[in-house]
């Protein structure tokens, strides 16, 4: 039998990575968790034992995330699959999100992983192995959400910064994938997880209707399975050759062929002229 893999995830207090880390104990692996509360963790999984180990963390604090690192691998002496999945929706119009708020939203949403990619990096780069798996949303790939800038903006940066990553990783042996979950049921529209700015002009007609709908209609109602997204991730750890780009869920694949299939069109259609602007 293989030696059984540690897994660092992050926000394994609830949402995807509850399930995923759940998931991962239940196959016998090991789990180092973070969340911003260790409280919260405990009443999760219980207490710290020899296959789990509760951290808290502040993800946008780099020495926090150094020292949860290194908690992890003075506890398991390693660390195989990095996950970061810690994140939140900050939504509102391009012209009404304040300074403040699109910081705060790429903080957690692309500095945090950061800042988990370069501590555990020399670990992984020691060990010559090691997965890195980012969670973005198919958002990421598909960005045409009137009201979602910001998100759809952090979730493109995670995604081009995972592609950038797995072409400098390759040759240590270290493997590098993003996900893109359709709408999963795992409380991503809670006041937890979704945040509004504070002042959308009515004019943002598109905007306001697609908030109206996430809240009132999607909510509670999301097609995706966060029990069976955590399998899949699972299975793409543990294969020999993982995918880079993983698309889950019925809603994400449709969304990304279409998304292929516009991006094609212009290409088809501004060839020639494109093609005249080299020497």
């Amino acid at each position: 039998m293989e030696k059984r893999k540690i897994w660092f995830i992050t926000g394994a207090a609830r949402g995807l990575g509850l399930s995923l880390a759940r998931h991962v104990l239940a196959q016998g692996d090991a789990v180092a968790a973070t969340s911003r509360t260790r409280e919260s963790l405990h009443q999760a999984f219980g207490t710290d034992s020899d296959r789990f180990l509760a951290l808290e963390v502040d993800l946008v604090s780099q020495a926090s995330v150094k020292e949860a690192i290194d908690a992890t691998v003075a506890t398991f002496g390693r660390i195989d699959v990095v996950v970061n999945n810690a994140g939140y929706a900050q939504f509102g119009t391009i012209e009404s999100l304040s300074d403040a708020e699109l910081r705060s939203n790429f903080d957690v949403n692309v500095f945090a992983p950061l800042h988990v990619l370069r501590h555990a990096l020399p670990h992984l780069r020691k060990q010559r192995s090691g997965h890195i798996i980012n969670i973005a949303s198919i958002t990421g790939f598909q960005g045409g959400y009137a009201g979602w800038g910001s998100y759809v903006a952090s979730k493109f940066a995670l995604a081009g910064l995972t592609e950038s990553l797995a072409a400098e990783v390759a040759e240590l042996g270290i493997r590098a994938t993003v996900v893109y979950p359709g709408p999963t049921r795992t409380g991503f529209l809670s006041k937890q997880s979704l945040l509004t700015a504070q002042n959308t002009p009515t004019d943002y007609g598109a905007a306001r209707a697609s908030l109206e709908l996430h809240l009132n209609e999607l909510d509670g109602r999301q097609a995706g399975n966060p029990d069976k997204l955590a399998l899949l991730i699972i299975q793409a750890a543990n294969v020999d050759n993982p995918p880079l780009h993983l698309f889950c869920g019925t809603i994400a694949n449709q969304l990304a062929q279409e998304k292929m299939a516009a991006v094609n069109d212009d290409l088809e259609c501004w060839k020639g002229t494109a093609e005249s602007t080299d020497y």
